[in-house]
């Protein structure tokens, strides 16, 4: 069965009536999917769940949810529709599937609802992309993100990445150059494109961790990633000159 599928059946199966609509966003529909992208299901619901449906949605999660292909990496995201229209920042998440949570997720936490900031991303890519796999257009029953909500969204999320940054280098690196790209532009960009936008902007000494990071997203599956020495002694002064672009930017805004 298509993947895409099986994860709109896992939803009905679980949320049945509350499930208001099911959509694609991220690289499948803001850019194209590379061999190491996500299949990003944002899912708007009625109400919240009770935990034996977290147990359930989870469980399936976990089932159809892989780390190369034919099957890929999910990151399915539930929002009940109540907590983000109208819009605020930072919105309510009530449920979050990702690979990169699955050690957490086999060890038994159960995804519960919290703030996320990066939902503000999340809903702008929905709307953009305007691809329903079940209910209405997005526009008819989610508001509009403000640009400056992008930006703070984006800004929250830096801590973060940086934690990961050993672990996850080539993750961590194109979320920098698109918040990068964010700050500079009020705009959302597929990781290739954002990558390509920060390239043209890098002074030749940061442009070879990024273009390799770049390459590895374009040709390597989810788990592959492989980084000389020289390469990895590159990657620190890389991250502190965009952090220091995305700084300047942010307090020039600041001062506006």
């Amino acid at each position: 069965m298509n993947q895409v599928q099986e994860i709109v059946d896992l939803v009905a199966s679980v949320l049945r009536q509350d499930v208001i609509g099911s959509y694609l966003h991220g690289s499948s529909v803001v850019g194209e999917l590379g061999p190491a992208s996500d299949v990003d299901v944002l899912v708007v619901s009625r109400r919240s769940m009770d935990e034996p449906s977290r147990r359930k949605l989870l469980n399936g999660a976990l089932r159809i949810s892989g780390s190369a292909n034919p099957i890929r990496p999910l990151e399915l995201t539930v929002v009940v529709q109540s907590e983000v229209r109208p819009w605020r920042f930072p919105p309510n998440c009530d449920f979050l599937y990702g690979e990169w949570l699955r050690a957490e997720y086999e060890a038994g936490k159960v995804p519960l609802p919290e703030p996320m900031p990066d939902l503000a991303l999340l809903i702008a890519t929905t709307l953009i992309g305007d691809h329903p796999l079940t209910g209405p257009r997005p526009a008819q029953i989610l508001d509009p993100v403000p640009e400056s909500d992008l930006v703070r969204a984006s800004l929250a999320g830096i801590p973060g990445l940086l934690d990961d940054l050993a672990g996850d280098t080539r993750n961590v690196l194109l979320t920098l150059a698109r918040i990068w790209t964010t700050v500079a532009t009020g705009r959302i960009k597929s990781k290739d494109a954002a990558a390509e936008w920060a390239l043209a902007r890098l002074p030749s000494e940061h442009r070879a961790v990024l273009e390799h990071a770049r390459q590895l997203y374009l040709n390597c599956s989810y788990s592959e990633e492989s980084w000389s020495e020289a390469l990895r002694d590159h990657v620190r002064p890389h991250v502190d000159h965009v952090l220091a672009e995305i700084d300047q930017l942010r307090t020039r805004t600041m001062r506006m």
